[in-house]
């Protein structure tokens, strides 16, 4: 038997599994006969799945969804450009018969081959375009195909065909002739990016910028090290800190790019990629129904760019706003990388890095195999014109004026003859050569130029010399290809996407405030959903991702996630949005300690705990209670009166606590003794000023945003009244609270700490009266709506700003003034300090002045530092009348004895104290001083010494 008609025993085992005879307890005959036939034998599963899925499985990755990795093409996209390429005669061919003719190569139907077409024009890369071919912004499909017509690019022609170096097939019928691959040398697949479903695996590769990939392609031949990013056809900002080189597992987080236009409006102007105008105006309208975000309309002005205007209601912060769009909305989505390519006749799974290198050592080969194809017809060209200077110069043609020989005997002695110069040729002479020269002789001899062929000659030999050159140096010459095609096309293609690093926006700080949170405290309920019949007492406005904290009067708390409603237990005290990580709301608290009687006092922050676990405030005795409780959201300390109760010998019966003495420490510290006697009540006296030092702001100039966490430059310690002034280079400002979800967008000039005092000089150029002006000025409370300190006018411009108190500028002179020499001039001595909108005074009167910029300042007056004590600054304006989100309102004190009778008071456990009990014996406290460490020196961001003059 031969060893081929052995069957192992797995593949009868397969055989077996494939096909097996009907079962006794199978289903009636004649239930399923109608599918399966009437033959006595069925198919099961798994035998179906191993003969016929993974043949249908093989075929669609390698033939349909996976592009090779050779010329970065689907087989559909490769078959249009190839039908495209026979068709192409210049013009423009109408798409219907580009389909139609591609049917020829590709056997799954016009539909297929329609949007493979159309997605391939919309890339803008490889074919012109010319007709309504759809819209990737909006997602507006394209007009039918009898209406659009398309044609080659001039890029596609250069790059992408070459029938001498393609290898054919036959097509799926077997009557015509399509490319394995085309000879693309270029990285096409990362240019233009690609997608696509298989089954059991799928790809999707981001497209990158041309420009960097023929740099980096560049590099990769000369050995050095380079990176490449994400460039999305859409815009808007990229975050690749985790593209991971587009491997699996990598991800890409894409933003849109949203402008504010004044308080009341923000734009986006470009979408992410991936996403549709459409796609995320319902998506802003989903978030705005579910409440997360507080919006009045929206306006979609998109045409060939994207514009659409989003209005909001005048109690909205727009900086707030953008965040929440980022965090409710598609404007921010990520994309994951999966570069799955077909190599060698089979998938495998690349980084972007393993594409290029593979795609710029293939271009380097394809372009070798150009050169040498090259080569060779110049060295066939060379051949023929040596043979003809030969046979005709040394007149060898003379042999067919010999009539007594026949015509093969004339042929022979032509070769013999020729075969005695083989020494002057590259290669062998042929019979055909014979033949082909001795074709009508006696015309080639009257045409013959000898002095022609022989240039002819020479500059055939130089080109073999330059062609032999390129071959040997093939790295220098791709390296000059990619610098070419770059010079050539790159202009076309510059960047469109912003690489940046996004910060986490929290989605609890930035959701609008949907709900209204209630509770009934005497009964325990808290939620968001309390009917009348609950009886719940409004406490706040918060979000349904909002977090509370619930405080009972035993001094137990906890923090939970908002519900419509749920029970924390009897007597609750305090119910209020928790915010993670505020160091600033400080819980003032007098409780008394169950197991010994004694009262104490307590500061407290509460910053990081974990949702759902009871701590205590007191010491955690049974029968603890907490006297006297106040919330303070920027860390006030008040002074209370406390009453206690009567008793023998108890010469003073209250008494004042002033919580300033109080050092602020953690939630489980155990406070300081307020008395060892029975207290009545504890009554508020006076409200208490803040205690805690200003919040240290940093402004990252990165992603253009306030943060208190050390990123960027400081900017100085805020209180609750401080403003941000920000002044930008088109000659316009405004001021802001400095709440973090703040965001500068544009060319910002200066940002630091307002002060309504300070003066700032500016040199500015008037476009109407088209002279310079300077002018001294204070900057005004502006909030969020940009306002101008220059003249209006196109041609106007900021040239300087200082915000030195003594400035010089120097003044250089022009036109028929230009034989002057410069000035220097004192800008305190010139102008007097007037407000921003005035214009100012020219900065010279007598001549035409060409240039101005400021130089060293004049010194200080050593006098001018001498300190005084500086009043408190009055603003004109709260953040709550800008608009802008203040503190939380403060909880009035709690009087928890007040309506008590005098039996429920428990006397102390411990002996009473006769000696002066009716002072507190409070354990000495530090002074009340900032948590904080001291800040660093305050500094202003001068981005740019001067404005660039447009």
């Amino acid at each position: 038997m031969e060893e081929d008609e052995i069957m192992t025993q797995e593949e009868e085992l397969d055989s077996d599994a494939l096909e097996a005879p009907l079962a006794e307890d199978a289903a009636p005959s004649g239930k399923f006969d109608r599918l399966l036939g009437s033959d006595a034998s069925r198919f099961k599963l798994s035998g179906m799945f191993k003969e016929w899925f993974l043949d249908y499985s093989s075929y669609v990755i390698l033939q349909r969804a996976v592009p090779h990795v050779v010329d970065g093409l689907k087989p559909v996209q490769r078959r249009v450009l190839h039908a495209m390429f026979r068709m192409d005669d210049g013009a423009y061919t109408k798409v219907a018969n580009i389909v139609g003719q591609a049917m020829q190569y590709h056997p799954h139907g016009d539909a297929s081959i329609l949007g493979a077409l159309v997605q391939l024009g919309q890339k803008g890369l490889l074919i012109d375009c010319q007709g309504n071919w759809g819209n990737i912004l909006t997602g507006d499909s394209n007009a039918a195909p009898r209406y659009i017509e398309a044609r080659l690019s001039k890029f596609a022609k250069e790059v992408v065909f070459d029938p001498e170096i393609t290898n054919c097939m036959n097509s799926y019928d077997g009557r015509n002739q399509e490319p394995t691959e085309l000879p693309v040398r270029f990285p096409l697949l990362l240019a233009q990016g690609t997608e696509g479903i298989a089954v059991g695996m799928a790809s999707k590769i981001l497209p990158h910028n041309f420009n960097e990939l023929m740099d980096a392609s560049v590099k990769i031949l000369e050995g050095k090290p380079y990176e490449i990013y994400p460039d999305f056809p859409t815009g808007g900002f990229a975050d690749c800190s985790k593209y991971q080189n587009g491997r699996r597992g990598g991800s890409v987080k894409v933003r849109a790019r949203i402008e504010k236009i004044d308080k009341s409006t923000v734009a986006i102007t470009e979408i992410p990629y991936g996403k549709t105008t459409h796609m995320l105006i319902d998506s802003i309208l989903k978030a705005k129904d579910k409440g997360k975000i507080k919006i009045k309309k929206i306006e979609d002005m998109t045409t060939d760019r994207v514009n659409i205007l989003i209005h909001l209601p005048g109690d909205v912060s727009p900086d707030k706003t953008i965040d929440a769009l980022y965090a409710f909305t598609d404007c921010e989505c990520n994309i994951a990388p999966n570069a799955c390519v077909i190599r060698n006749n089979k998938p495998e799974f690349l980084c972007i890095n393993d594409i290029l290198e593979y795609d710029t050592m293939h271009t380097r080969d394809l372009l070798e195999a150009q050169l040498r194809i090259r080569l060779a017809k110049l060295e066939g060209d060379w051949h023929w014109s040596t043979l003809e200077k030969i046979f005709f110069e040394n007149r060898i043609y003379k042999v067919l004026e010999q009539d007594q020989k026949t015509w093969e005997d004339q042929l022979q002695d032509i070769f013999e003859q020729m075969l005695t110069y083989q020494d002057l040729l590259k290669r062998e002479i042929v019979m055909d050569d014979i033949l082909r020269l001795v074709e009508k002789p006696v015309r080639k001899i009257s045409r013959f130029d000898t002095k022609a062929n022989d240039e002819k000659i020479l500059r055939i030999e130089a080109e073999m010399a330059e062609v032999q050159h390129n071959i040997d140096t093939i790295t220098d010459y791709t390296i000059a290809w990619f610098k070419s095609l770059k010079e050539k096309y790159g202009k076309d293609f510059p960047r469109l996407t912003e690489l940046t690093g996004f910060e986490t926006i929290a989605a609890t700080k930035v959701v609008n405030n949907n709900a209204k949170l209630s509770a009934n405290l005497e009964e325990g309920f808290v939620g968001i959903g309390l009917k009348r019949d609950d009886r719940g007492e409004y406490i706040c406005d918060c979000s349904d991702l909002s977090e509370i904290i619930v405080i009972s009067r035993d001094g137990k708390y906890r923090i939970a996630k908002v519900e419509d409603k749920a029970f924390f237990g009897k007597d609750l005290l305090y119910v209020n949005v928790f915010n993670r990580g505020d160091e600033r709301t400080i819980y003032n608290v007098i409780y008394r300690d169950g197991a010994s009687g004694i009262y104490y006092a307590k500061r407290f922050p509460v910053t990081s705990v974990t949702r759902d676990k009871e701590y205590d405030i007191t010491l955690g005795t049974p029968g603890s209670r907490i006297e006297y409780f106040s919330a303070n959201h920027n860390g006030e300390a008040e002074t209370v009166k406390v009453n206690l109760r009567p008793k023998a010998k108890l010469k003073k019966t209250s008494f004042e606590y002033d919580f300033a003495t109080l050092a602020i420490k953690g939630k489980a510290a155990r406070g300081n003794l307020v008395s060892k006697n029975a207290i009545r009540n504890i009554n508020l006296k006076s409200r208490g000023v803040s205690t805690i030092a200003g919040k240290d702001i940093w402004y990252d100039t990165d992603i253009q945003k306030l943060n208190d966490e050390g990123r960027g430059i400081y900017l100085g310690q805020f209180d609750t009244s401080d403003k941000v002034l920000a002044v930008f280079r088109n000659g316009t400002f405004y001021t802001t609270g400095f709440e973090l979800v703040n965001k500068y967008q544009g060319d910002v000039l200066l940002i630091q700490k307002f002060d309504p005092e300070k003066t700032f000089t500016a040199l500015y150029y008037d476009g109407a009266a088209k002279t310079y002006y300077v002018k001294r000025f204070s900057f005004v409370l502006s909030e969020n709506n940009p306002q101008s300190f220059i003249a209006d006018g196109a041609k106007s411009y900021l040239v300087a700003l200082s915000e030195d108190p003594r400035p010089q500028y120097q003044v250089t002179f022009g036109g028929k003034d230009g034989t002057h020499s410069p000035e220097t001039i004192s800008a305190e001595d010139w102008i007097g300090k007037k407000g921003f909108t005035a214009k100012g005074r020219k900065c010279h009167d007598r001549y035409k002045v060409a240039k101005v910029k400021f130089v060293e300042p004049l010194p200080v007056p050593e006098d001018a530092f001498e300190a005084e004590e500086p009043a408190p600054a009055q603003p004109s304006e709260t953040m709550e009348e800008a608009g802008l989100a203040g503190p939380a309102p403060q909880q009035e004190p709690i009087d928890l004895l007040e309506d008590l009778p005098e039996e429920a008071i428990a006397e102390p456990a411990a002996e009473p104290v006769e000696a002066p009990a009716e002072e507190p014996t409070a354990e000495p406290a530090p002074k009340p001083a900032a948590k904080k460490k001291a800040a660093p020196k305050e500094e202003a961001i001068e981005l740019f010494e001067e404005p660039t003059l447009f």
